[in-house]
């Protein structure tokens, strides 16, 4: 196992599985919760097929360390950079070129939140709870929370989640698209883990990362050039899928 700041990192077979180890809350002690460049090194090895992200103990993540986000209050241009190192691994994290899921249970909120939100793939427990608490502190979410949770469930529905600062159960969650699965509490861990492993299995890490691309692409590219970037993907893996049956 590996360990920075609040994070542990450990291979499961093909899958990595990134813990958010700050318990019993999970705080995040900063915006920029783990250096991206340590990130970066966990994902060098390009058999990994999967990664899972989850919090240690009950609860995925509470959120930011309201005392550490008044420190960094104190000066506005060092806030800003630290958000932007922030917003910019979650951004990473986003767009990585293997399946992601987030498998919460307990507490899930602001920071924490934006962490499942960049997952595109969401698995909470039966007694997972989720909510944008910053209102009640006078802030707004600021990891790219407001961005991510419109393009989900749209606008309207997100201004009603993140101004009132309500806490949503699990099954609210599912309903409203926040979440792709609800599990009982027990029987999370091996859900979550079930599910990438049934998912990759018997994928070669080379058609993985093109599908995980090709959906990036759609979401971020303009649509005639998502359709042109898929053709590529696709060439590229024909040829080489043809050259191996003939060897």
């Amino acid at each position: 196992m590996k360990q920075h700041k609040v994070i542990a990192w450990e291979r499961n077979g093909d899958i990595g599985v990134l813990s958010i180890d700050n318990p019993p809350g999970n705080l995040l002690e900063e915006p920029e919760f783990m250096d991206r460049k340590w990130l970066e090194e966990c994902l060098e090895d390009k058999s990994l097929k999967a990664m899972l992200i989850k919090g240690t103990g009950r609860h995925f993540s509470a959120g930011a360390d309201m005392k550490l986000l008044k420190k960094l209050a104190q000066d506005e241009s060092v806030m800003m950079k630290e958000m932007a190192a922030g917003k910019d691994l979650i951004r990473f994290i986003e767009q990585m070129d293997i399946p992601v899921v987030a498998s919460v249970s307990g507490v899930c909120f602001g920071a924490g939140l934006e962490i499942a939100l960049a997952c595109p793939i969401r698995i909470c427990s039966d007694n997972a709870l989720f909510a944008f608490p910053e209102t009640n502190y006078g802030i707004m979410p600021g990891l790219g929370g407001t961005v991510m949770l419109s393009k989900l469930i749209g606008p309207g529905k997100a201004a009603e989640i993140i101004l009132s600062g309500d806490i949503l159960n699990a099954q609210q969650a599912l309903k409203l698209r926040l979440v792709d699965y609800c599990v009982p509490a027990n029987e999370i861990s091996d859900f979550s883990l079930g599910y990438l492993e049934k998912l990759t299995s018997g994928r070669n890490t080379e058609v993985i990362r093109s599908v995980m691309r090709s959906l990036h692409n759609a979401q971020t590219l303009p649509f005639e050039k998502a359709l042109e970037e898929e053709t590529k993907l696709f060439c590229t893996l024909a040829v080489k899928s043809m050259q191996n049956e003939e060897e």
